[in-house]
């Protein structure tokens, strides 16, 4: 049985993850996507191609991507590759103390260049990417023109 990892499955976007799908056959050709919905409903994906190990593992931190939306060794590339499918948006997180973006990861058997919705995922998961730690308070700053929020920690 095909499964993806996110570990920490809960972090603040700043950090790093770890990446791991487990369960393929050696030497599987598998698309890996990523995909979230912002705050307005648009939709942010990415997406790369890697040939499983000897062990039927990928892990985008050693295992290079062969193409997609980059190509090599990077441990958060589906992260940091998020495009828009509608031109000329931007990902913006802009309630940062309220929730989170949930991204969703997802292994697709062989080449996926589309996204078909008949096409059924081999295993998904899905990882929070926090902008704000636990305890943080926002204190919104009004001060002659200058406008802004202060974050204190807990």
């Amino acid at each position: 049985m095909v499964e993806v990892t996110v570990t920490p499955q809960s972090s603040l976007a700043d950090r790093p993850v770890q990446i791991r799908v487990r369960g393929l056959s050696p030497s599987q050709l598998v698309t890996l996507r990523a995909w979230l919905k912002d705050e307005q409903g648009e939709l942010f994906q990415s997406r790369a191609f890697f040939r499983a190990d000897g062990a039927g593992e990928v892990d985008p931190g050693l295992h290079a991507a062969l193409g997609g939306s980059y190509s090599g060794v990077w441990p958060m590339g589906l992260f940091w590759f998020l495009q828009p499918d509608t031109l000329f948006r931007r990902l913006v997180k802009r309630d940062v103390a309220g929730s989170p973006f949930r991204v969703r990861l997802e292994v697709l058997d062989g080449l996926s260049l589309g996204a078909d919705p008949r096409e059924q995922p081999l295993a998904s998961c899905e990882a929070e990417r926090w902008y704000v730690g636990p305890g943080v308070q926002r204190v919104p700053v009004r001060e002659g023109r200058v406008r802004g929020a202060l974050f204190l920690p807990p």
